[in-house]
């Protein structure tokens, strides 16, 4: 098993930045591809980013390519996903999640992954 909690969230408004962490715990981080995904009030569960498992690779939905950026630090087990120029439409609960990877792909799919975090609240104002 592995645990995910995620923090880092808040009110910001718009144009600021924010950075969200997910701490892993309960199996080697390096083994895990993970991912960040969002859910906004009544919507479906959207992909954010994607990196691997050592941190080669990443991939980002449209929207967000040029202001977040996804990281990680396997010595931390912790996960980050820096946005910057946040804008009221990013909105929503942030969640991390992980999936046991021998490859070093990424994943964008919510079905690929295992484990997930209990998310995180961004609220971007005006």
């Amino acid at each position: 098993q592995v645990q995910l909690e995620e923090s880092g969230g808040g009110l910001v408004q718009a144009g600021g930045s924010l950075r969200v962490s997910c701490a892993a715990s309960g199996r080697t981080f390096s083994n895990y591809a993970m991912g960040w995904f969002l859910r906004a009030p009544g919507q479906e569960c959207e992909f954010v980013a994607a990196i691997s498992r050592n941190g080669a690779l990443t991939h980002y939905e449209d929207s967000v390519k040029g202001r977040f950026t996804i990281s990680r630090d396997n010595a931390k087990n912790t996960l980050y996903l820096q946005m910057n120029s946040l804008k009221p439409e990013d909105t929503a609960v942030y969640y991390c999640a992980a999936r046991y990877s021998i490859s070093f792909s990424t994943f964008s799919t919510d079905r690929a992954y295992e484990y997930w975090g209990q998310g995180t609240q961004v609220t971007v104002s005006l």
